[in-house]
């Protein structure tokens, strides 16, 4: 088991569930609009979330977010040991650097006294992409990357600071998942995971799935992010997917339907489609800790039977209806035009039935 560390009053490590991460993408100098953001990822269910600190207009601005966010605020900050130290007394939950490219070990140590006295963990971040050189050739790209973690790591530890956490992060799947595997055997620093740069959401959640699950899979990682050039709520939405698809967290909406075939008795993927985005558009505040299972069926086959645990459902009748089942059990039919309303209703129903 990994170390814990405390960001803004969410736990990472030591056994705490793991978390939902995300970056905002605007301008952090607007404060209302990052705010704005923020409060979207936050209804998302995102529980922390990351700011670039490129300055000092940035920096100071961090105050004002600090104030008005809803979720703890993490300072990206790079080269610049001053913004790092300055986003730290303007309030941040914890700030993610890379001691390497700050300067000498006594602007790191400004860094570390900061912190220290607030309470505040440091991320280190490796990726790929940054990694010297000299060291990727003597030692291929994973062990460098683990190395370099380490050894920024081993300074903050030298300098008496044990409030930390690691992350490797490469652009490919195989790179990410060795590279943690090694840290989580060689460190108990907790493990801020992820696949970078892995590009729009159909790639990127695909690359993010297949890395992301294995870690988790294997009990490694403690915090996540999903990467995608997207809206960070994307991010938001595909990292509670995931969590959900591996048997970490439950809550929420999950919908349920069959792959298309030539036994559909009704257009279930426009169905399916126009379904999920009108559930997605619903709080889920009164099922946090219950899943409404919500099925959409195609035919006698895959019908109420084999989606016998769905909350609420549908499945053709084969007279140009679909039956209305809960729990397997048939409630009555419904048209085709009236089956996205009638899915909708029944699962508000059901979350307001619902307690936290």
């Amino acid at each position: 088991m990994t170390r814990q560390i405390n960001v803004g009053g969410v736990l990472i490590g030591g056994g705490a569930p793991v978390t939902v991460q995300s970056m905002c993408d605007t301008d952090t100098r607007d404060v209302e609009a990052t705010l704005a953001q923020i409060k979207r990822l936050h209804a998302a269910g995102c529980e922390i979330v990351r700011v670039a600190v490129p300055d000092t207009e940035a920096a100071e601005a961090l105050a004002r977010i600090v104030k008005g966010s809803p979720l703890p605020v993490v300072a990206d900050v790079h080269f610049d040991h001053k913004l790092a130290v300055r986003a730290a007394e303007n309030g941040a939950a914890k700030v993610r650097v890379n001691p390497g490219n700050i300067g000498s070990k006594e602007r790191v140590r400004e860094v570390v006294k900061t912190c220290s006295e607030r309470k505040i963990p440091i991320r280190i971040g490796v990726n790929g992409g940054s990694v010297k050189r000299g060291l990727i050739e003597k030692h291929g790209l994973r062990e460098a990357m683990l190395l370099s973690g380490l050894e920024q790591a081993a300074t903050l530890e030298d300098m008496g600071f044990t409030d930390i956490c690691l992350s490797f992060k490469a652009s490919n799947v195989p790179d990410t998942v060795a590279v943690n595997r090694l840290a989580a055997a060689k460190t108990d620093i907790p493990l801020h995971i992820g696949v970078t740069e892995t590009g729009t959401s159909y790639q990127g959640i695909i690359k993010s799935s297949a890395g992301i699950g294995a870690l988790l899979l294997g009990g490694v990682g403690d915090t996540i992010r999903v990467s995608l050039t997207a809206p960070p709520e994307e991010e938001v939405r595909a990292a509670l997917a995931l969590l959900k698809a591996v048997g970490l967290r439950k809550g929420g909406i999950e919908v349920i339907s069959c792959p298309t075939c030539a036994r559909k008795g009704f257009d279930v993927y426009t169905v399916a489609n126009q379904v999920e985005k009108r559930l997605s558009q619903l709080s889920t505040v009164n099922c946090q800790l219950s899943t409404v299972k919500v099925a959409i069926m195609g035919c006698a086959v895959n019908g109420p039977g084999e989606a016998r645990e769905a909350d609420v459902g549908v499945a053709p009748d084969g007279n140009g209806q679909a039956v209305l089942f809960r729990k397997g059990e048939v409630m009555g039919s419904v048209n085709e035009a009236e089956i996205v309303d009638v899915l909708v209703g029944e699962t508000r129903k059901l979350m307001e039935g619902l307690t936290t």
